[in-house]
């Protein structure tokens, strides 16, 4: 990724403007063990706890990382039950990236959040509807298929 992905200017301008990164060396210790780093490359987004949120491992071309990065954030946000920041990052991914591989699950996490804020289970039945027409083989699809009864 250090030849094509991280120097990407959209890459570059994301993730200064975004994140606090840190490139550490696969077997580097303690940090190696600590975060289970097999393989690289991997990538984590922590929050400011050092609590994991979100992990990918292997190449990521510039216009899979920015999803990625998103959906790390948005994850962040919802594990720490912030759910209007979630979504927001979340709704970047879709309308930014609906091409991307984290779109679907970014949809999913939508309708998720959109529950938890309101605790009307409509916005579940809406997310399962457009993963089905939009995504209708993915994973995230899949577990949203119970979600079609509401």
């Amino acid at each position: 990724m250090d030849a094509v992905t991280y120097p990407d200017s959209k890459v570059v301008n994301f993730i200064n403007e975004n994140l606090i990164p840190l490139q550490v060396q696969f077997d580097a210790q303690p940090l190696a063990s600590d975060f289970h780093i097999k393989w690289t490359p991997t990538l984590i987004t922590l929050d400011a706890d050092g609590k994991e949120h979100h992990r990918t491992v292997g190449y990521l071309a510039p216009d899979e990382l920015i999803p990625s990065l998103l959906l790390g954030m948005g994850k962040s946000c919802f594990e720490n039950e912030r759910f209007d920041e979630a979504t927001t990052y979340l709704e970047k991914i879709l309308a930014d990236h609906p091409k991307s591989d984290s779109a679907p699950e970014a949809l999913y996490l939508r309708g998720v959040c959109r529950y938890k804020n309101t605790h009307d289970p409509k916005p579940l039945k809406e997310a399962y509807e457009q993963l089905r027409d939009e995504y209708p083989s993915n994973e995230w699809t899949k577990r949203a298929y119970p979600y079609r009864l509401l």
